[in-house]
């Protein structure tokens, strides 16, 4: 079997180009030869420490050095890396540790408390990132070169918090991981080696590792890590590190559109790329318009490595769609109501989105029936619904979940938010479905006010929606909040807005 290894992502460049600028991080500068060199000393003390081969190897910390210093270490090692959110609660990050069998957590100082708590509760030993493993691989001789793994052996198990029950654990191999970082750097986003790219996505989430890590770094390129993101903050290290590369979700976005403003200068960006979730077109519109650059939206999952499909230059961009399929990759629309197989369906047509390629996971780890249940005939079922038009450009309707039936319509929540974003007084807009004795479902629109938010706004979007969506799609009630509930991965977590205004 050939043999692969993630590990690779850093030991080349820092064979090629070894006094390039890596990372930066504040005042912290490194080379690519540095920074391998450090994540081989603590590969070497993770060795030391009992990690073998396969061993999983859980990782919790934030957008700082000690990141990808411990993730590449775990990998020369030859260890699986589990990132863990930090968001999750010691509770949950116990159900990581023990569903994923790991052995070891490293953990940040930040977070330290939380992990100590899951450690202790799951009898897995705990080794903090800032004085602990330093110290170790101080006084341990560096690994050579990274350990050998087969291209189908696991290098990374990524909890999904999916839209039901407990996160299961999706298994990315070497070679799925390799391979996305490979195309999105070459094939669908032309990344060069004099690039500087902001690291603004969390990197235990599989769209900052793979698109601004991985990818990065694949081309040799420099990551400029942000620990949290202020958009204004943002806009200030772009400028003073002359970012060029930005990656980001929807919330970044409409944060960075309100900052440049009051900004004195804005970056000369040249490639920004947005995923994650749905981004809105007037968001889409006010960042071009404000910034000059073109934004390439994308679409991934965490069980596909992430990326699936992007706007790509090689095809042209169309805004409200997510381009098209990556190099290698199939992305095809199915029939959403048949569950025991995968029958596609004509351009145009509304269905599932599914996937197969070389960046579909191998399985849920120890759920031989979910993995069942979403590979079938060879494609990955996403759980989206989406079109792919003539040209072949696809879009996302919306999540089979989120659908609102409201008196036997089917209304897609993405719809009416595109719509409602396009109200000047409206900052961000979630739409869900509540209980209706009458009509099953009633249409909510979750507002965060650009202004005041008063009850004659409200009364002034629900007309406005009249104008602009059919009778059965128009909000009937327009909640305002502070601030839209956002998960590890920064989506808008829906399940929690309807249990609250249900409630």
């Amino acid at each position: 079997m050939a043999t692969l290894s993630l590990a690779a992502i850093l030991a080349e460049p820092a064979r090629r180009h070894p006094d390039r600028t890596a990372l930066v991080e504040g005042e912290l500068r490194l080379t690519f030869k540095e920074l391998w060199q450090e994540s081989r000393a603590q590969g070497a003390a993770l060795a030391k420490l009992g990690v073998r081969p396969g061993d999983r190897v859980a990782l919790m910390a934030p957008n700082t050095a000690e990141f990808p210093k411990a993730y590449y270490a775990i990998l020369a090692a030859g260890g699986v890396v589990v990132p863990v959110h930090l968001l999750l609660s010691a509770e949950e990050v116990e159900h990581v540790l023990r569903d994923s069998g790991a052995t070891l957590l490293l953990c940040h100082p930040a977070q330290a408390a939380t992990g100590a708590a899951a450690a202790e509760a799951t009898d897995v030993r705990m080794v903090r990132l800032d004085g602990e493993l330093e110290a170790l691989a101080g006084a341990t001789e560096p690994l050579t070169t990274y350990a050998t793994r087969d291209a189908d052996d696991p290098a990374v198990v990524f909890y999904t918090s999916g839209t039901t029950g407990v996160p299961k654990g999706a298994v990315l191999t070497h070679f799925n991981l390799v391979m996305n970082a490979t195309v999105n750097a070459f094939d669908a986003n032309d990344i060069r080696p004099d690039d500087t790219a902001l690291g603004a996505l969390p990197l235990f989430h599989a769209f900052g590792q793979t698109v601004s890590m991985n990818s990065t770094w694949r081309a040799g390129a420099t990551l400029v890590l942000l620990p949290r993101f202020d958009a204004a903050r943002a806009i200030e290290l772009m400028v003073a590190e002359n970012v060029n590369t930005f990656h980001g979700v929807p919330t970044m976005y409409v944060g960075l559109v309100a900052a440049a403003e009051a900004a004195e200068r804005l970056p000369r960006l040249r490639i920004c790329i947005s995923g994650g979730a749905s981004l809105p077109v007037a968001v889409l519109e006010r960042f071009e318009k404000a910034f000059g650059t073109p934004v390439y939206e994308g679409y991934g999952l965490s069980e596909t490595s992430p990326t699936a499909s992007v706007n790509q230059p090689d095809f042209g961009t169309r805004p409200g769609t997510i381009g098209h399929p990556l190099w290698g990759v199939d992305v095809e629309i199915a029939r959403a109501d048949v569950d025991d197989r995968v029958e596609l369906l004509p351009a145009g047509e509304l269905g599932e989105v599914v996937i197969r390629g070389h960046n579909v996971f191998s399985g849920y780890l120890g759920r031989p029936e979910a993995t069942a249940e979403a590979l079938v005939d060879g494609w990955f079922r996403s759980g989206d619904l989406g079109t792919k038009d003539a040209d072949g450009f696809l879009a996302i309707v919306d999540r089979k979940k989120d659908v609102i039936i409201r008196g036997g319509f089917n209304v897609y929540p993405r719809e009416v938010e595109e719509v409602l974003m396009r109200h000047p007084a409206v900052g961000q807009a979630a739409v869900i479905g509540l209980p209706d004795a009458v009509h099953g479902e009633e249409i909510c629109a979750v507002v965060v006010a650009a202004g005041d938010a008063t009850p004659e706004l409200a009364a002034a979007i629900i007309e406005w929606s009249k104008e602009h969506l059919g009778r059965h799609k128009y909000p009937r009630l327009v909640e305002f909040t502070d601030a839209l509930p956002l998960g590890p991965s920064m989506k808008v977590l829906k399940r929690e807005l309807r249990a609250h205004y249900s409630a």
